[in-house]
């Protein structure tokens, strides 16, 4: 049996191989098996948003911006202007409406520089993580609470004031879902590094608790002397921290955008060897401080602020927005690094106010520590300077951020029973201590000039008032946002020039645009009477 069972094994051994010649043997050139058809590539993205920047034109720095349903909420510094903090609303992050300042009034522990508020939101409650300088004392992180994003919101005090300054304060749950404060020691301010710092939140968000750990340092060349404006947002199991590096403001200015990214919040943090991430082009310099949302189509945006090239530093620090787009390596890019994106918008809106409301609209904004008297009435605004500012002719400032470096303001003031001592006018305003106009004093007009607080009337330029039916129109134009010139009317139709050009180039402060003012003074206890003011951009 077993000699035949050797014998059936080669046999069937032998048809094997037979088989095996038989069958023709696969060439790369001839077809292969059927594979399973490959998954389908993702979908393109949606269509981006078809911008026109700026979307948040005038003097709006550090914005920004938190998403609460459809609708978008941002905000952004005041510094020393009053209100504080203006707030904006918008149904498609390119229209936005002003609707009021998260304070009417200052902080009772705070003494100015108002700057970079980062709504947030965590559990249903609402925060402004906003900067200030405490009374006598250094820069500060400080919060406010709301129960609804609209306000109105309660100070909480600050959060952390270290001795060189701590500033652009901002909200992140870490990868074991506990709350953090991020924010930047402000070591420029003496010529030293400026770290980020992490440290836990109480759970309702008023108080540091545990110890502050540094997460990141300027330390690359384009960062310059600091970074600052930390934004972070979490995206496909990583955190991503927008920030801004290099000089913020002024003519001077390098600004930009960079990002880093962890997947712990604590450590691990890589920047982008590609940074900055967003510069300066021929339309817009000096680009930073945002923060990203997502937009009604589902594309994440970055508002954040330029420097219009055109119109300088003179009407400020301008909202822009950007689509963010995801490379296949994970790291975000903005218009292809080729600086903000979008359109540029060609004709500024024009404002007017005739005063019929019962209360100012919303936009005007005086010097913080100089509240002026206002008063409303049949289209008539009444205003008059604090009673400590009554003697200075620029007591009562009450003001308008512009929105070009190119622009016609036009006042009507009303002069009858106007005081002989008192002077009235319309200026354009740096801050309290830098300002030039045009004003009526005695029953003259002239133009004045206030520089690093020195204040000067060119008796030269004065006219007789032209006034018609007790009214006197005053006009003051701008070029290239730092050349003004001056005229007056009686009728508002035929104008007559006063003086020459007046150089402005000194008027805006480091942080700061120029604004059109109506101003009151140089008489205690007096006041006087504006019908309109009107702003036209060219």
């Amino acid at each position: 049996m077993r000699s035949r069972g050797v014998f059936l094994s080669a046999a069937l051994l032998s048809l094997t191989v037979l088989a095996a010649l038989a069958t023709p043997s696969c060439s790369s050139d001839e077809p292969k098996p059927p594979q399973n058809p490959p998954e389908n590539p993702p979908p393109p993205p949606p269509p981006a948003l078809d911008i026109v920047n700026p979307v948040l034109s005038g003097d709006y720095a550090d914005p920004s911006i938190l998403r609460v349903g459809d609708t978008y909420w941002a905000a952004t510094t005041s510094s020393e202007w009053a209100p504080h903090f203006p707030l904006l609303r918008s149904t498609d992050l390119l229209r936005w409406e002003l609707v009021g300042p998260i304070f009417e009034s200052e902080p009772t522990w705070a003494e100015g520089n108002y700057w970079a508020p980062e709504l947030a939101t965590d559990n249903g409650r609402y925060f402004v993580f906003y900067t200030a300088r405490k009374k006598g004392g250094p820069l500060c992180v400080a919060v406010a609470t709301a129960t609804q994003v609209s306000g109105p919101y309660t100070d909480r005090g600050p959060l952390v004031c270290q001795e060189l300054g701590s500033i652009d304060g901002a909200l992140i749950r870490d990868e074991n879902n506990a709350l953090y404060l991020v924010w930047k020691e402000d070591g420029n301010s003496q010529g030293l590094p400026t770290p980020f710092w992490a440290q836990p939140l109480s759970e309702d968000g008023t108080q540091l608790i545990g110890e502050k750990k540094q997460i990141l340092l300027n330390d690359v060349p384009w960062e310059g002397q600091l970074v600052e404006g930390p934004h972070f947002i979490k995206r496909n199991g990583w955190f991503y921290l927008f920030y801004a590096g290099a000089g913020c403001c002024g003519k001077a200015c390098n600004y930009g955008v960079g990002v880093a990214r962890s997947k712990n919040l604590l450590s691990g943090w890589e920047k982008d060897p590609l940074n900055p991430i967003v510069k300066n082009n021929e339309s817009w310099k000096c680009p930073g401080h945002g923060s990203v949302v997502t937009g009604p189509e589902g594309r994440d945006y970055l508002l954040y602020h330029a420097y219009s090239t055109k119109d300088s530093v003179y009407v400020g620090r301008q909202g822009v927005l950007d689509v963010i787009e995801w490379g296949e390596n994970e790291w975000p890019t903005i218009n292809s690094r080729r600086g903000v994106g979008g359109k540029v918008l060609s004709k500024p809106v024009a404002f007017f106010d005739d005063f019929t409301t019962e209360t100012l609209t919303q936009g005007w904004q005086w010097p913080k520590s100089r509240a002026p008297g206002v008063a409303l009435s049949g289209g008539v605004l009444t205003l008059s300077p604090p009673a400590a500012q009554a003697g200075d002719v620029l007591g009562a400032t009450l003001a308008r951020s512009t929105n070009s470096g190119h622009y016609t303001a036009e006042a009507v003031l009303d002069v009858t029973g106007l005081p002989q001592e008192l002077s009235a006018g319309l200026a354009a305003s740096g801050d309290p201590e830098n300002a030039l106009g045009i004003a009526l004093h005695a029953g003259q007009v002239a133009l004045w000039k206030r520089q690093g607080n020195k204040h000067e009337v060119d008796a030269s330029t004065a006219v007789t008032a032209p006034v018609a039916n007790g009214k006197l129109h005053l006009r003051m134009t701008a070029q290239e946002g730092h050349r003004y010139r001056f005229a007056v009317s009686g009728d508002g139709a035929t104008w007559t020039n006063v003086g020459g050009e007046l150089e402005g180039d000194y008027l805006p402060p480091w942080d700061r645009g120029v604004r059109v003012a109506l101003t009151v003074g140089g008489a205690p206890g007096a006041s006087a009477r504006f019908d309109s003011l009107r702003i036209t951009p060219e």
